[in-house]
């Protein structure tokens, strides 16, 4: 049984029956007997079904957001916003299907490169954003002429369900996508299942080597997209009151819940103390609540398991010596911690390295432009970053210099349809969006002559 909890309230949403074995393997016969369909479609074909399916994530606006909100406690604005950028990334593969997947000569050569698909694609994704995780790899598969299995987090199923109800009613082939009610100790076998042709997982480093050794172990292609803690770096030249306003906005979007939010804020000594007094009053400000209500930027978190786990890396903190305000567990029944600052966390900790999945920022005084660089690049993650600096010369070392797959100059990282998402180290490998995510899964063939 699979269970869909409110976090705000802790009221059980549903119960979904988890697949029996025999449910499980009707679903993956199904995809293979589609796929063997699908996978000659005219590119038409497959960019109309994209553009249905859009036009269904509109017209369903309001119930997507609503059970987003209920299911993992995202603000209902930020729900409405996920279903639209969602809707987007159908349309950006829609409108340029035909050119990416059109035969492309190498230069100089009689050599063409073609772009097949591979076939059923399992995807093993997260609660955080549980419509967009899903359409990063959902709306490139179904273009590429592949067939996708979701396995998706245990706690937003009703989610899952939406985002197979979307494409049925878009018109989708019978069996094109496929949510899978099945707990995590199903994955490895069906990533064996000669079937599955590859797979890609948003999760937790851990949850990223299970499926890469059960991926090795089967020789198929997998993307991993693991987290990380992605440093916020601000110098003497950015604009002070941008940078305190995108911090907070960097930290506390999606409740605190987002790979790619500004975890470390790393400010440079001459202007550490001014950022310091105008960053944690304004953390302190950020309103929490109902997430159903606009007035509250922040919703709770997910579950009250991930609240525990925050608040027993928050007494590692003060442990290690560092100094906490905010941060503070909410009475009742609901998953609720206030916005925080950790500062003088010593670079040395165990916890400076980790990744804290909640809406608590560590600050981190650097002495000079390589100092800033260097506490950056000093933990095993590699996601994101985002530098504030209006000196070209900072730009271009920041550039060069940063270990991570995405840099953001002078705003929010955020991820966008047309350009890759992914990153380096232990936050994973491989790319999700645009060009490059699309072809993850395909079969690159070169045709001489």
């Amino acid at each position: 049984m699979l269970r869909s909890t409110n976090p705000a309230t802790g009221e059980i949403i549903a119960d979904h029956p988890a697949l029996t074995t025999p449910g499980l393997e009707a679903k993956v016969a199904k995809a293979a007997a589609t796929w063997a369909q699908w996978r000659s479609s005219p590119v038409e074909t497959r960019t109309a079904l994209l553009s249905a399916i859009a036009d269904q994530f509109d017209a369903h606006a309001e119930r997507l957001a609503a059970m987003a909100t209920a299911e993992m406690g995202k603000t209902l604005v930020a729900a409405r916003a996920e279903v639209a950028k969602c809707a987007a990334a159908f349309r950006y593969y829609a409108q340029e299907g035909p050119a990416l997947l059109a035969p492309r000569p190498i230069e100089g050569t009689k050599a063409t490169v073609h772009y097949r698909p591979l076939g059923p694609i399992l995807a093993v994704m997260p609660w955080n954003f549980p419509y967009w995780q899903v359409v990063r790899f959902m709306a490139p598969t179904i273009l590429a002429g592949n067939v996708g299995l979701l396995k998706h987090a245990s706690l937003v199923q009703g989610c899952g369900q939406l985002l197979e109800e979307m494409a049925i009613s878009a018109g989708a082939p019978d069996g094109l996508f496929q949510n899978l009610a099945i707990k995590s100790d199903a994955v490895a076998g069906l990533i064996a299942d000669p079937r599955i042709a590859a797979v890609t997982l948003t999760g937790s480093e851990g949850a990223g080597r299970s499926v890469a050794t059960a991926a090795g172990a089967a020789l198929k292609k997998v993307v991993l997209e693991l987290g990380g803690s992605d440093p916020f770096i601000v110098m003497p030249s950015a604009d002070l009151d941008a940078a305190v306003a995108a911090a907070v906005t960097g930290r506390v979007q999606n409740n605190g819940q987002s790979c790619v939010c500004a975890k470390r804020m790393i400010v440079h000594a001459d202007i550490y103390d001014a950022f310091a007094d105008r960053f944690t009053a304004a953390m302190l400000a950020v309103t929490l609540g109902d997430p159903t209500d606009p007035a509250n930027v922040m919703g709770p978190l997910s579950s009250i398991e991930q609240r525990d786990t925050l608040m027993a890396q928050l007494a590692e903190a003060r442990a290690a010596g560092a100094t906490l305000v905010g941060g503070e567990l909410v009475g009742g029944k609901g998953a609720y911690v206030t916005a925080g600052v950790i500062t003088d966390l010593p670079r040395d900790s165990a916890l400076a390295r980790e990744e804290l999945f909640g809406p608590v920022a560590m600050l981190f005084r650097a002495a000079d432009l390589d100092d800033a660089i260097a506490i950056a690049n000093d933990i095993p993650f590699g996601l994101g970053s985002s530098v504030w600096t209006t000196d070209p010369a900072d730009q271009a070392r920041f550039i060069a210099d940063l270990e991570a797959g995405m840099i953001a100059v002078n705003q929010v990282l955020a991820s966008t349809p047309q350009a890759p998402f992914g990153g380096i180290k232990t936050s994973g490998h491989g790319r999700e969006l645009g060009e490059w995510g699309l072809r993850e899964f395909m079969n690159v063939k070169a045709v001489m002559g």
